[in-house]
């Protein structure tokens, strides 16, 4: 048994040229146990300018003088709105009410069988409260996305703008320390002739000499200053000292004559190529890896493939699992995508792609990066 009747209240809009039967269709509703407050018009323009309030449905004869339902139907959808239509008329063909329902309608009944007609206005505007609750849902899902992706983005730019302030630091501190730690040092060094402090000075020597190449490899890897001779210079360089570190065959394939990219597609496609080398160095157990840089209708791509043992589902759904999620959110800051294809045995391949035009849109609209100065962290200890 249906108890809603008794509590529910509606205010309806009935398109009707009949007085008798208004009052007809508004007792057989409050019979049914609704509270109705209804408005009767009979002429387009009446019901035109009656659409202006909200009702929580429309009732509408099918034959009108000079006036349709189906005219009348027309007009609800042509205002976008999704308030319930009921038609109920006296007489209407099977045709007429298959084109109502296709155009919208939410139910039709005739005149002289009113049985259903509070049955069929409950569900119709239960119908369209549950339609409009779902939009709702959809909308504010759909817009909890876009602050989650802006978030991301935010802090993708504030970890960027973080390490850039970081490897400054490092440049302009540890690195000034260390230099001139060195000079110190090679002064020593030439003014003793003692073989005890010629060879302690040695050591220290070496000593601030790894220091200071462990500083440069920190710098790079926080904000590498090789983006700054361009991108295939920044991808060769990986791509050797990867090969150099871990044993691990790297061939870099770039196209001729690349142009130069917007600041933050070439740090995006440096840190997706960092982050695959990083996987493969860790999880693949490869013996090969490519990569290819390409530019084809106005579309900057660059894949990263391995021949190694590939990627589980379950990798790919590990909790704590953000390296290949971070490439994501990362691409999205200049509108690029990432794609990943693996095939347990077979290998992995991942492709960012981003269209230029929307990365320099994007690099307009966004805030600059305070401006890190101009230093190469590779001049550091000459003699």
């Amino acid at each position: 048994m249906r108890q809603a009747p008794a509590a529910r209240s509606l205010t309806l809009l009935h398109l009707e040229d009949s007085e008798l039967d208004h009052e007809l269709t508004l007792a057989h509703l409050r019979r049914g146990g609704l509270t109705v407050h209804a408005v009767r018009v009979e002429t387009e323009s009446d019901f035109g300018a009656a659409l202006d309030r909200p009702w929580d449905a429309v009732i509408s004869d099918y034959n009108l003088p000079g006036f349709t339902g189906l005219k009348a139907l027309e007009i609800v959808k042509g205002r976008g709105s999704d308030v319930p239509f009921i038609l109920l008329s006296g007489e209407i063909g099977e045709d007429a009410a298959v084109a109502a329902m296709r155009q919208g309608a939410s139910d039709y009944l005739l005149k002289n069988n009113l049985a259903r007609l509070v049955p069929a206005v409950l569900q119709a505007v239960e119908a369209a409260e549950t339609r409009r609750a779902r939009e709702r849902a959809d909308r504010e899902l759909v817009e909890s996305r876009q602050r989650l992706r802006e978030l991301a983005q935010h802090l993708q730019t504030s970890v960027e703008m973080e390490r850039a302030a970081i490897a400054r630091e490092i440049h302009d501190d540890v690195g000034g320390s260390l230099t001139a730690l060195k000079f110190d040092l090679a002064w020593i060094a030439r003014h003793t002739d003692s073989p005890e402090v010629l060879q302690r000075v040695t050591g220290a020597l070496e000593t601030v000499k790894s220091a200071i190449e462990s500083s440069q490899r920190i710098m790079h890897n926080l904000r590498p200053a090789i983006l700054e001779q361009g991108l295939v210079a920044a991808l060769q360089w990986m791509a050797s000292r990867f090969e150099k570190r871990t044993g691990v065959a790297c061939r870099l394939v770039t196209p001729p004559g690349v142009p130069e990219l917007p600041a933050g597609v070439a740090l995006v496609a440096y840190r997706t190529a960092q982050e695959a080398l990083t996987n493969v160095t860790k999880h693949a157990q490869a013996s090969q890896v490519r990569m290819d840089l390409s530019l084809a209708g106005g579309t900057l791509s660059l894949e990263v493939t391995d021949n190694g043992r590939g990627l589980s589902h379950a990798d790919l759904a590990k909790a704590h699992s953000f390296g290949i999620r971070g490439l994501h959110e990362r691409a999205g800051t200049v509108g690029g995508w990432v794609d990943l294809t693996s095939r347990q045995g077979r290998g992995t391949s991942l492709i960012l792609s981003v269209p230029l035009e929307s990365a320099r849109s994007l690099e307009r609209q966004a805030p600059r990066t305070p401006d890190r100065g101009d230093y190469d962290p590779t001049g550091w200890g000459q003699l």
